[in-house]
């Protein structure tokens, strides 16, 4: 039986269809060039991130950059506000406000004057809320669930 294994492998072997068996440096040779691959796509992918990475840091870095910029026009801003120029500035300007002695002259455009004199206020009457119901007008729609008749 053995004999018969061994007879079949020669004559396969002979009529063309080899069957050949991996040595152990060809499977060493295989190990080491998957692994090498393997290394290959790891190392693209991380060179992929780092460029993300610094394209992100750099997008950052300039909005740092802006922020601190508004902060700082901010404080600027905050400490003249704070300061006696600004509030002696808004009294006389938007405050109108004047110091003793001085005297406030507004002067007023003609377009003002001429409409102030051709505008006609009309007042008109109305109501803001709803009428309120008689008492009898409620007891019916509690009694009847419904509104009251209407007799006009």
């Amino acid at each position: 039986m053995a004999e018969a294994g061994l007879n079949s492998r020669v004559e396969a072997s002979a009529g063309g269809g080899r069957v050949r068996r991996l040595t152990s440096i060809q499977v060493m040779l295989a190990v080491a060039l998957s692994f090498g691959l393997i290394l290959a796509l790891n190392f693209s992918n991380r060179i992929t991130l780092d460029r993300d990475l610094g394209r992100i840091h750099v997008r950052f870095s300039a909005e740092i950059e802006a922020l601190l910029a508004e902060q700082q026009e901010l404080i600027e801003q905050l400490s003249y506000v704070k300061s006696d120029a600004y509030v002696e500035y808004w009294a006389r300007d938007e405050g109108k406000m004047i110091r003793e002695g001085e005297v406030l002259i507004m002067p007023k455009s003609r377009a003002q004057d001429a409409t102030a004199y051709k505008s006609t206020i009309r007042m008109v009457e109305f109501e803001t809320t709803a009428p309120e119901p008689e008492n009898w007008e409620l007891w019916w729609a509690l009694f009847f669930d419904g509104p009251p008749p209407r007799f006009n």
